[in-house]
């Protein structure tokens, strides 16, 4: 698996650094480590799908949530996925993700 690259890696957290734009770099990073495409970090967007634009495949998905998981803590992924309707699924967009987890960390 390879490295992040040295130039940007994963932020810190701190009191300030839950940011939705460092939950979007922070995602941006995995998924650039995940999908081995270095040049990816800087093509997600909020607007960017998992499956027709990223075409991240469901494992790598699980893996993503396991690794953000680690990273924000508390964050229940399971529950809100369940919740979510097919179609949501299918159409999941990584500002989707990224509401998700703010919302978490502030409440």
């Amino acid at each position: 698996m390879t490295r992040l690259r040295e130039t940007r890696s994963v932020p810190e957290l701190d009191d300030t650094g839950r940011s939705r734009d460092e939950i979007l770099l922070t995602i941006g990073l995995l998924l650039a480590e995940l999908l081995d495409e270095e040049d990816l970090v800087d093509e997600v967007t909020v607007e960017s799908t998992f499956g027709a634009d990223l075409d991240l495949e469901s494992i790598l998905f699980v893996v993503l949530c396991e690794r953000l998981q680690e990273r924000y803590g508390e964050v229940d992924f399971v529950g809100w996925l369940a919740d979510l309707e097919m179609d949501q699924l299918i159409n999941l967009k990584v500002g989707d993700l990224v509401e998700h987890i703010a919302r978490c960390l502030t409440s």
